[in-house]
């Protein structure tokens, strides 16, 4: 049996588990619902447990591209700018045009490719009976090497079907550079008319779902950071989730600090390259203790209290003296059990109906 004193308005007060007015009208503490009014209330139940108890480390960050989702698209052969077909911003599709490209190496090895072609087709038809050996397998190694060489200069199968399909009327040397990826074009640096040479990047294209934050924080924290903890990236008045992918373990000579890199879920397309961040890094504190959601508690005659769930609907306050509070768990030091079964949503509406029935308008 326990003692409550609630200073909820003139003469109340609450002695041996019983809520009394000075007038002798009494109201029980445990208050009690059927399953209609638990669902109406929103309450959420759980089992009190043991938890390990973190910290935040706090750093400034910025956030980068996902390297691991970014291409950059060049030609492979020295050619020239014909036409745009993207603009920056860009979303794009896996296998679409972006620009064409006109090359003379493309154009001869097009035409070397429809003569060894037509001349595959005439002996394939004759059969290697009718021809020599050498001859037939000449023939197919010339139609073969011509194929691979247009797919090096990077023309996909259906661009070199269409080649063999326009002839030598299609043998001009232009070709399409497409999208090896669906993505983002953020870069496209080069104007119509211009030669490019092999390998310069024409596009820089990004999957923008995922972005990096680079976070540096001082050897001494970036050293509690291991790869899979847990992180918060602060922008925009949100918090964005995010997962450490690794740190570095050399220090920057100049800030003296140590990279540590974030993965972040950009779904949103909130977060941009470029933009500066604070970034929160969980990080394991101590042994394991006993935490609820800061929600489960609630105020009773200023005495911190859960609402501990007594079966059939039934729920009765319990006070409980509290520690620590990090990332919205609080620390109870007394008053709650391992596996007590406790209201973890819903305890506001609870204690807004416990102060009803004192009053009697329940």
């Amino acid at each position: 049996m326990k003692t409550w004193l609630f200073s909820l308005g003139a003469g109340l007060y609450l002695t041996s588990g019983t809520f009394a007015f000075a007038s002798a009208q009494l109201a029980p503490s445990t208050l009690k619902l059927d399953a209609a009014a638990v669902q109406q209330a929103g309450i959420v139940m759980a089992k009190a447990q043991l938890r390990p108890f973190s910290d935040e480390l706090k750093a400034p960050g910025e956030v980068k591209i996902d390297a691991y989702t970014t291409v950059l698209v060049s030609p492979r052969i020295d050619s020239q700018v014909v036409a745009r077909k993207t603009r920056l911003g860009d979303l794009v599709k896996a296998g679409e045009p972006l620009v064409t490209l006109s090359s003379v190496d493309v154009a001869e090895t097009e035409s070397a490719l429809i003569m060894a072609e037509q001349d595959w087709q005439r002996i394939a038809a004759l059969g290697p009976q009718a021809v020599s050996a050498r001859r037939y397998n000449e023939a197919k190694v010339q139609r073969d090497q011509a194929r691979a060489k247009l797919l090096a200069y990077g023309l996909s199968e259906g661009q070199i079907q269409a080649v063999l399909r326009g002839g030598s009327a299609r043998a001009d040397g232009s070709y399409a550079l497409l999208s090896p990826v669906a993505g983002r074009i953020t870069s496209d640096d080069f104007i119509v008319g211009e030669r490019i040479q092999p390998g310069r990047p024409l596009f820089t294209i990004v999957d923008e779902d995922t972005v990096w934050v680079d976070a540096q924080l001082p050897p001494a924290d970036a050293g509690q950071v291991s790869a899979g903890d847990a992180a918060r990236i602060l922008a925009h008045d949100t918090a964005f989730p995010g997962t450490v992918l690794q740190r570095s373990h050399q220090t920057n000579e100049r800030t003296r600090t140590s990279l540590v890199r974030i993965k972040v879920n950009n779904a949103r397309d909130a977060l941009h390259p470029g933009e500066l961040v604070d970034v929160r890094i969980a990080v394991a504190v101590g042994n394991q203790v006993l935490a609820v959601p800061s929600e489960a508690i609630v105020l009773l005659q200023n005495q911190p209290t859960v609402f501990v769930d007594q079966g059939q609907g039934q729920f009765e306050p319990a006070p409980v003296v509290t520690g620590e509070t990090r990332q919205g768990w609080i620390e109870i030091k007394d008053g709650l059990k391992v596996g007590t079964p406790y209201v973890r949503d819903g305890a506001f509406t609870l204690k807004a109906r416990l102060l009803r029935s004192l009053l009697g308008e329940e």
